[in-house]
């Protein structure tokens, strides 16, 4: 069974993703350019990640969708197991965002561009590049557009959780929105990062209860940064539970 969902990946599921990405990556880039940075930008994306779950025949399984609400806009914070992250998040969240990326992504053929033409919020690594940030994160997150982060910054390598970068929380409490806490699992044994081929797995997203800004008030970044990590912690099979972050 194995042998042959690899030669269906091989044969079917890539070429009929890489189709689907060009595509939608072009449309997102025209109908960025016309104007629309909101919707189809939004929705052209999440058709994709489903389609590429449904192509490489995975089961998608979201718990605590009734903890978030369409009309407010949230710091999405998850952890970064895999590859697939991408597609359940912008697939299944049931949200609007926007990705808070790394500058290099920029530079990466055709995705660059689309990220750039859809209104994505690029951060670098100083104090100045947050800064720059929390200003256009300002602007775009409002009548529920949210952002959505993965504070490790890159993806495990062995599927447990990395400690965060402090970044992501200086401009959450910046910006003064809910943070809501995100557990993905099942992406690490589907793609990670060291993987050669797909495997077929369940994937599970679990949306945890938002923290407002009154929830944060007299905690510093470190003790909000321990809190979020011990939520997603929690949500993870003991696998790929971490002890603490450090």
């Amino acid at each position: 069974m194995k042998l042959l969902y690899q030669i269906y990946t091989i044969l079917i599921a890539w070429p009929l993703f890489a189709v689907d990405t060009i595509i939608t990556g072009t449309l997102v880039v025209i109908f960025s350019l016309l104007g629309d940075r909101t919707y189809t930008a939004y929705y052209l994306p999440k058709m994709w990640a489903k389609i590429a779950c449904w192509l490489f025949l995975i089961k998608v399984n979201v718990v605590g969708k009734e903890n978030i609400s369409d009309k407010q806009s949230y710091v999405f914070l998850a952890n970064h197991q895999g590859y697939f992250d991408i597609f359940l998040v912008y697939g299944y969240i049931g949200h609007n965002f926007k990705w808070m990326m790394k500058e290099y992504i920029k530079k990466m053929p055709f995705v660059g561009v689309a990220c750039i033409a859809s209104g994505q919020i690029f951060v670098g690594d100083s104090i100045s590049a947050i800064g720059k940030a929390v200003g256009k994160a300002r602007k775009t997150l409002q009548n529920g557009m949210s952002m959505v982060i993965f504070p490790e910054g890159t993806r495990t390598h062995d599927g447990k959780m990395q400690p965060f970068k402090r970044g992501a929380f200086m401009l959450a409490n910046e910006i003064g929105l809910p943070i809501v806490p995100i557990t993905i699992d099942g992406s690490f044994d589907i793609f990670s990062r060291h993987s050669a081929m797909v495997s077929r797995h369940p994937l599970t997203m679990t949306i945890h209860e938002p923290i407002t800004a009154e929830q944060r008030e007299g905690k510093n970044t470190k003790q909000l940064m321990q809190e979020v990590f011990d939520v997603i912690n929690d949500g993870l099979p003991e696998k790929h539970r971490t002890i603490a972050n450090s």
